[in-house]
């Protein structure tokens, strides 16, 4: 390990390791994501990653074509022979109607969605990086960026390993995939809005002998207790393919029931009025306990660069409000940010490079930020139990709306072409002023 003498207001109080053309902080799918498509174009990334792979996360077993998509750009092989579990779109439950959606065929995206657990999702999507070329080191906590005279960031202090041992890592480009918590952006004084919709979701793994098996998501626009009373929020069901299914419900900040309720109490309540075949009743057949997580939504902190920070997935709040998928935004982002990063570093430091880095936060604004904005409405709306419970009952039995419905939820249309309805979701967007 060498150490260097520092550029900064302040004297190095820790060696300095691992010197790089760009740091990522974070080995979710954003991270990996960024560190893959940045190391196949020649740069030299570093990956930093608190905990140890395999490691479990809370959300993101289910993923939407507009995922498969992602994986698909990273080499990743999707088959089942690779130990993936195909599902062929969405089965939708209310209103006294069970409606079974195809994902639809499109020339932009694959006609799949699969499911694989985030045990070993994030491992595999960490290893691409490492195959392209990205240095990966886990067991390191980042703590603070390293900060210049002028307040841009030229690095990370962490602790690492078992000791905690105090280190800073250098760079001229610091991407932050740290998650929801954000701990480096709020560190570069990127606080999260609180006009911005957010969600809470809470997830158990259950051993069933009837459910675990299954071609379709599954998603429950009313939820019952076994008394029969209507209980806030969405829920799911989906098998894992080797005898567990992941269950969970979801409630987003507009519901008057949001920070208000026992979300692992309203979770078994649910499922006690499930059929007892199901397994999922009572705790005899779980496999862990019920684990909960935010889904950070709409853009909830921005600027998504500042002063050498790019924010890439759940760290800049980029989670779909319209049906909580954040996987997909997270890799998107990252390979978005790979792309601005290469331009940018492949000019000399000072205007020219900042101009390029800004390019980051527009081509994400103009991406998302009309969508975004049109999935604040949507939040708003459906946390009116009333305006739900009527969406749900005129909409459910027509199926042709349900298909529009799935399209504009899953963000999947042709952006080129299409059919008549690609065209009116992506009018739509283009109309709505971004977030």
């Amino acid at each position: 390990m060498q150490s260097h003498e520092i550029t900064g207001p302040a004297e190095p109080s820790a060696p300095i390791a691992d010197e790089a053309d760009v740091i990522v902080v974070g080995a979710g799918p954003g991270g990996s994501a960024a560190a893959y498509h940045m190391a196949r174009h020649g740069l030299r990334v570093l990956l930093l990653e608190k905990t140890e792979f395999p490691r479990e996360k809370v959300c993101g077993d289910g993923l939407t074509p507009r995922a498969v998509r992602q994986l698909v750009r990273m080499g990743v092989d999707t088959s089942e022979k690779a130990g993936w579990l195909h599902n062929k779109g969405l089965r939708v439950i209310g209103g006294g109607v069970r409606l079974e959606l195809d994902w639809p065929d499109l020339a932009s995206f694959p006609n799949y969605g699969l499911v694989r657990t985030r045990l070993d999702f994030d491992d595999l999507l960490a290893n691409r990086a490492v195959e392209a070329g990205a240095v990966l080191r886990t067991g390191v906590n980042v703590t603070a960026p390293v900060l210049d005279g002028k307040g841009r960031a030229i690095g990370v202090s962490a602790k690492v390993g078992p000791d905690k041992e105090p280190v800073e890592f250098r760079a001229p480009l610091v991407i932050a995939a740290d998650g929801v918590s954000g701990k480096l952006p709020l560190s570069m004084g990127l606080a999260k809005r609180d006009d911005r919709p957010i969600g809470v979701a809470v997830r158990r793994y259950y051993h069933s002998p009837v459910r675990a098996d299954d071609d379709y998501l599954e998603s429950w626009l009313e939820l019952r207790a076994s008394n029969g009373d209507l209980l806030p929020g969405y829920g799911w069901i989906f098998g894992l393919g080797d005898g567990r299914v992941n269950v969970g419900l979801g409630i987003l900040n507009s519901s008057s029931a949001f920070g208000k309720t026992n979300y692992r109490t309203l979770l078994t309540d649910w499922l006690d009025g499930t059929p007892a075949e199901w397994g999922m009743r009572g705790d005899d057949n779980a496999d862990g306990q019920i684990l909960g997580a935010a889904l950070p939504m709409g853009f909830n902190r921005v600027p998504h660069y500042t002063r050498g920070v790019m924010l890439v997935g759940d760290s800049g709040g980029m989670v779909n409000p319209m049906n909580g998928e954040g996987i997909a935004y997270a890799m998107e982002s990252g390979e978005l940010a790979a792309e601005v990063a290469v331009q940018a570093l492949a000019r000399p430091a000072g205007a020219d490079r900042e101009r390029a880095l800004r390019a980051y936060p527009s081509e994400l604004s103009l991406r998302f930020g009309g969508y975004y904005r049109l999935g604040g409405v949507f939040v708003k709306l459906i946390g009116n139990p009333q305006i739900m419970r009527l969406a749900t009952k005129h909409g459910m039995p027509h199926p042709t709306l349900m298909r529009f419905v799935l399209k504009l939820l899953a963000n999947l249309t042709d952006p080129r072409g299409g059919d008549a309805m690609d065209r009116v979701i992506n009018g739509l967007t283009k109309v709505a002023p971004a977030v």
